[in-house]
């Protein structure tokens, strides 16, 4: 195993055993070719199948790149790539998933620009053309959404799959929020960055671990993450309402004195009652988000726990605990 290699490839799986002999046969060679040298590192996220027994063995094996943190259960899939990321050793890093979403072809050219200066390389969809309409027309609205409300530049269509040196990484990590958006997290430190834009193919094997709810709740942790847009809004939205309900009493008044009381109406009254009763339930929920995410920030609990970092010398890093 190289100490210092030029580059390493970090891996989150959960539950991937049909995928991981086609990655490596897919990507070896195109390592061996763009880089002097590598390392493979794996994270398991609390895979229940046979994933940690497969990545163990070729992990062990004398000739092999490969490393393996294995964390003690599922964290999700940007805090195993936290582990990842804290524990690498190369020069330069690429996420990446091992589905072949992310084609391993892209990383010579991401080197390339490496070398020529770049301090991130990001890789963009150059279309979603194989998303189906509502998977395409959310991810549009949360890029344009998240583009105008947050001041960090983060870049539409580009996923966790990019080039990252050490000015990079050391700043991402640095920070220690518990609800971790990558893409934000990976645009924040700024210096140098590069593009490469490519047609994202169709998983090579497995299945996704997306599905619509998860992908809500990205989508709330990268806007709560990176805005405090939403409270803002809320302010100015409880304002006009607020100018709304003094003009509509005002009208009441007058009307009361030029033509006398008049017998309420009950659809009236309830309606009224409704919409602010919604009101304010929104935003207490708004600010009950902002607050929940304060509340895991205080507690200081570890981001993960790793029960072995496993390589070809067939140590085991005792199980520790990571803090962030």
């Amino acid at each position: 195993m190289i100490i210092n290699p030029e580059l390493s490839v970090v891996v989150c799986v959960l539950n991937e055993e049909e995928s991981i002999d086609l990655f490596l046969d897919t990507l070896t060679p195109i390592l061996e070719k763009s880089v002097s040298s590598y390392e493979i590192l794996f994270v398991n996220d609390g895979s229940t199948d046979k994933t940690f027994e497969i990545l163990h063995q070729k992990a062990l094996n004398p000739n092999s790149h490969i490393r393996l943190i294995n964390l003690s259960r599922n964290f999700g899939k940007d805090v195993a790539l936290t582990a990842g990321l804290d524990n690498v050793k190369g020069q330069a890093v690429i996420p990446m998933d091992v589905d072949l979403q992310d084609p391993p072809e892209l990383i010579s050219e991401m080197v390339e620009k490496w070398r020529q200066g770049a301090n991130s390389v990001v890789t963009v969809r150059s279309d979603r053309r194989d998303d189906n309409f509502v998977k395409r027309k959310t991810a549009m609205a949360f890029y344009r959404l998240i583009g105008r409300i947050s001041k960090v530049d983060i870049p539409q269509n580009a996923g966790d799959f990019r080039l990252i040196d050490q000015k990079v990484l050391d700043v991402v990590r640095k920070m220690p929020e518990k609800a971790r958006f990558m893409k934000g997290l990976f645009a924040f430190p700024g210096f140098k960055t590069e593009y490469v834009y490519f047609h994202r193919p169709q998983r090579a094997a497995g299945e996704t671990k997306w599905n619509y709810w998860k992908l809500w709740n990205f989508a709330l942790d990268g806007i709560l993450g990176f805005s405090t847009a939403p409270l803002r809004i809320w302010s100015y939205l409880g304002a006009g309402v607020a100018v709304i309900a003094f003009l509509y009493m005002a009208f009441t008044i007058f009307k009361t004195l030029v033509l006398g009381v008049e017998v309420p109406g009950y659809a009236s009254l309830i309606s009224l009652i409704l919409f602010f009763s919604a009101i304010n339930l929104i935003g207490i929920g708004i600010l009950g988000e902002y607050i929940g995410r304060i509340f895991e920030e205080v507690k200081s609990r570890p981001l993960y726990v790793i029960e072995g970092i496993y390589d070809s010398h067939d140590q085991q890093a005792e199980a520790s605990d990571k803090c962030a």
